[in-house]
């Protein structure tokens, strides 16, 4: 069975840092791209970073300078950094791990607000 499970969300003030985690189970993690998205209500879910097995990363241009993603597979999660945190960056966010299947985590909710 294959798991994936967030952490590390919460409530920030704008300006402020967070570091969220991805562990997953169940899959070759090292050879899987893995990436983070971000869901508001009412909006379409976006792809906010991503990290392939060969070291490539991309980022959503509204993250750029901001966000960074790592991965450490010898203990199978992925980070995501996020730094300098606005209102609009609230949102639930998700990881997912995929190469030949696609698979999701729960979500963990990020919300930016004074």
């Amino acid at each position: 069975q294959v798991q994936l499970v967030e952490s590390g969300g919460g409530l920030v003030q704008p300006g402020g840092s967070l570091r969220l985690s991805c562990t997953a189970s169940g899959i070759r993690f090292k050879i899987y791209t893995l990436g983070w998205y971000r869901q508001a209500p009412g909006k379409q879910r976006d792809l906010v970073a991503a990290s392939t097995f060969d070291g490539r990363t991309n980022y959503a241009d509204y993250v750029k300078g901001r966000f960074t993603i790592s991965r450490d597979n010898s203990k199978n999660t992925v980070y995501l950094q996020m730094n300098s945190l606005r209102s609009e960056d609230t949102a639930v966010y998700f990881c997912s791990a995929s190469r030949s299947s696609e698979y999701w985590g729960q979500g963990t909710q990020v919300t930016v607000s004074s």
